[in-house]
């Protein structure tokens, strides 16, 4: 053990090493491919990264099944009563997860189209009886207020609600614990921080972060509530693990972007093809549930809203862009503006991608300064905002109302396709009426069909410059923010001059040049297509649209795949969260696991029967959260009748520390009965992963006495050949969904331990391989 003792100290050592530099690190020395947070030139399973606007510990999530003998027990002890009472329960909460997500995306909806609607009702008066300066005034000053509320409740209270949040999403559902990312003071930020961003004018949207509330719904109700006012209820038990809360928090994120785009198959595609790593068929079913619940609420808050007691929320609000008055029809040479709108959409798209990674890394220094400095950025970006869409509406031209169309021209209330704004009656103005609104207005007046001659070029191309530019400085401040809607608004306003630019020469409505425009800047920055198809079929009840929507779809991606990898995979990297990619890295083929792990410090093992000296040493001098547990001198069932290492399993840090709190010390050394530990023990309490070593306390006697380990073990670990290649590893890893994978020798000799690794998520990184393994780059580059 004396050599055990010198390796935990190396190990921290080590890891006070990686600590040091994270807080000295210069983030102007970082390349911009790599991560804001440095990393030493070592494996480590202790790493940090930004978790929203906070550098956190970041750890894995325990999905594998830890078929230890109480697991066994309790599993062969389940009545048909309980597995069917587990069932309900699941299905229960999938439908009080789409329930109150659509009850609060309601709730949002109606207070920025009442907050929104009535700031801009009161800009137009003052405008009409022109008092420019005072309208501008009212307009900026409320958007400054409203963001003031919404980046300082993220600042002071909950940093981790800034932002879209699917990235940590992204990351919790591939197997990354990311700390505070769903408790109720992000969820309660996430609303309030949601309705005053999107109602100060801000380009971005709501979508993002309902995906965040959906999420945080349906991890509060699987633990039973927030952590200090957590509800014991019996039957919550069931859901005391992280395989089921992943099931949940999935239906979460699914019921999210329903709600944000009344699309509940398009939500349950989005969760397939962007943010879940794992799935299965019952998984289905649950989110196709939840999004059902969800539309049922909105329809029916919908229904009730027409009829005029939701004071300003109409039609509006719910993003629904209805251009399924127009008929769509093609011929051959229809194709060629379809193409150039799918490769115009795939190279803004990575454009868009990379100097958003170069902006977002000027943010991160200007953050790091503090909190006053966050919250000036914001109230900074909002200033801005308020400028830009007051005062450039006063460039274009006022343009003559249409006496055929059969909408009223012109409009002075807070919505409309004709805006007024400061011209004489009978004309309107066609860049306020995109300007001067909230962004689904706007999104809807620039998809607006047969109306080829409501807007002029100028406008529409200052408005796509404009909306390019907020685009940029307003993702990454510190407020809660979503990336659609901005994406949506660029893509649309090329889309619509391309759609001017080629009315002479195709068929198609200049709206859906529009509709087509933002379709392709999704799949150029997102890069996502099955789920984007769907939704845009659903957003704009026009199926006539899917042959060209795909053929658009299709080729952003595969042009915006030629340059850069999504936005998501940007920021993951950008924020150092360890995702792992489906596809692993060619070079990997070329290393094997066993060359992993000889870098790596000497394993830390115990024995079936182990001193509380040493489980005590091995948990205060380590962060490592899984330990082979081995029984020497045993002899083999068959093969040679000589004494052998037994490998038992694996025994998690969580387990030893209910341990240590239960007492649960024998003073000889030998192994328990099935009822001693059953007396001591439940599955539900192993269950909980809180606990700290430093708050244990165990007395010098205790330290000489002896834990059974074998009940509390894992007896079916994953393993692996140490020849295996770290590609194919990986691929395991994932798929299976694993915190801790065991490295096995390819020839067990007498006196060679039966494990010579573990390997973890940080190990398999791409990233923090080729940083000990440099030579490999030459292979990655051929």
């Amino acid at each position: 053990m004396s050599e055990e003792s010198s390796l935990l100290k190396e190990s921290i050592s080590m890891n006070d090493t990686m600590v040091e530099e994270v807080e000295e690190r210069d983030p102007e020395s970082n390349p911009l491919n790599e991560p804001l947070l440095k990393r030493n030139r070592t494996l480590s399973s202790n790493p940090l990264a930004l978790v929203g606007a906070k550098v956190s510990y970041i750890e894995s999530l325990d999905y594998e099944i830890n078929e230890n003998d109480l697991f066994k027990q309790d599993w062969r002890s389940r009545s048909r009563a309980q597995v069917l009472q587990y069932i309900f329960c699941k299905w229960s909460l999938a439908f009080l997860v789409g329930l109150l997500t659509g009850i609060i995306a309601t709730l949002i909806n109606l207070s920025v189209e009442n907050i929104a609607g009535y700031k801009l009702l009161a800009v137009v008066n003052f405008i009409q009886n022109e008092r420019y300066l005072t309208g501008f005034l009212y307009f900026t000053g409320a958007n400054f207020i409203l963001t003031f509320v919404a980046s300082i409740l993220c600042v002071c209270f909950a940093p981790t609600a800034a932002g879209p949040g699917i990235p940590e999403i992204k990351a919790y559902l591939n197997g990354v614990d990311t700390p505070n990312m769903y408790g109720a003071t992000t969820l309660f930020v996430k609303i309030i921080g949601s309705i005053g961003a999107v109602s100060a004018g801000l380009d971005l949207g709501k979508e993002g972060p309902l995906v965040h509330i959906g999420s945080c719904i349906a991890s509060l109700l699987g633990q039973g509530g927030p952590d200090n006012y957590r509800i014991k209820w019996r039957w919550l038990r069931y859901f005391n693990n992280d395989r089921d809360r992943r099931d949940l928090i999935t239906c979460g994120a699914s019921s999210g972007v329903c709600a944000a785009f009344r699309a509940p198959v398009g939500g349950v595609l989005f969760a397939l093809e962007e943010v879940a790593t794992w799935w299965r068929s019952a998984l289905l079913w649950r989110t196709f549930f939840s999004t059902a619940v969800v539309v049922v609420v909105l329809r029916a808050t919908i229904e009730l809203c027409h009829k005029g007691k939701c004071g300003l929320f109409g039609e509006g609000g719910l993003i629904m862009f209805d251009v399924s008055d127009v008929t769509v029809t093609y011929n051959v040479m229809d194709v060629i503006p379809v193409v150039i709108i799918g490769v115009l959409g795939g190279v803004l798209g990575s454009l868009y991608n990379y100097l958003l990674h170069k902006v977002l890394r000027l943010y991160n220094l200007i953050n790091q300064k503090g909190k006053i400095y966050k919250l000036l950025l914001s109230l900074s970006v909002a200033l801005v905002t308020s400028i830009c869409q007051y005062c450039l509406p006063f460039l274009a031209k006022c343009t003559p109302c249409d006496s055929s169309l059969s909408e009223v021209c012109p409009t002075n209330g807070r919505s409309g396709n004709f805006k007024q704004f400061n011209c004489p009656n009978g004309y309107y103005n066609d860049l306020a009426t995109l300007l001067l609104t909230t962004n689904d207005d706007a999104v809807r007046n620039i998809f607006s069909t047969n109306t080829p001659l409501e807007y002029q070029p100028s406008s529409i191309l200052i408005f796509f410059a404009l909306y390019c530019i907020l685009g940029l400085i307003t993702f990454g401040i510190s407020v809660p923010s979503g990336l659609f809607l901005p994406i949506i608004l660029m893509g649309s306003g090329y889309g619509r001059l391309l759609g001017i630019l080629m009315r002479p020469y195709t068929n198609i409505d200049q709206g859906l040049f529009a509709v087509l425009g933002a379709a392709s800047l999704m799949a150029g920055s997102m890069r996502m297509t099955v789920s984007l198809c769907v939704i845009f079929l659903e957003l704009t009840n026009n199926l006539l649209l899917l042959p060209i929507t795909m053929i658009v779809l299709l080729i952003a991606k595969t042009v915006g795949d030629s340059f850069n990898p999504s936005i998501y995979e940007i920021i993951l990297h950008l924020k150092g969260l360890p995702f792992m990619d489906a596809n692993p890295e060619p070079w990997m083929r070329n290393l094997t696991v066993g060359e992993l792990v000889d870098v790596k410090p000497a394993v830390i093992s115990f024995r079936g029967v182990e001193k509380v000296a040493n489980i005590v040493n091995a948990l205060k001098n380590t962060t490592h959260n899984g330990f082979p547990v081995m029984d020497g001198g045993v002899v083999p069932t068959t093969g040679v009748a000589s004494e052998a290492t037994e490998l038992h399993g694996i025994i998690l840090r969580a387990h030893l520390i209910q341990v240590l709190k239960k007492k649960w010390f024998l003073k000889e050394k030998r192994r328990t009965e099935d009822w001693e530990v059953r007396e001591k023990f439940t599955w539900v309490e192993l269950a909980e992963r809180e606990g700290n070593i430093e708050d244990v306390a165990v007395t010098k006697e205790e330290m000489e006495m002896f834990v059974d380990l074998h009940p509390l073990t894992n007896t079916t670990p994953f393993t692996v050949l140490e020849s295996m290649s770290v590609a194919k590893a990986l691929v395991l890893f994932r798929q299976v969904g694993l915190r801790h994978m065991l490295v096995v020798p390819k020839y067990q000799a007498s006196g060679v331990s039966p494990v010579i690794g573990i390997l973890t998520r940080q190990d398999l990184l791409a990233y923090n391989i080729l940083t000990v393994f440099p030579h490999l780059t030459k292979s990655k580059r051929k």
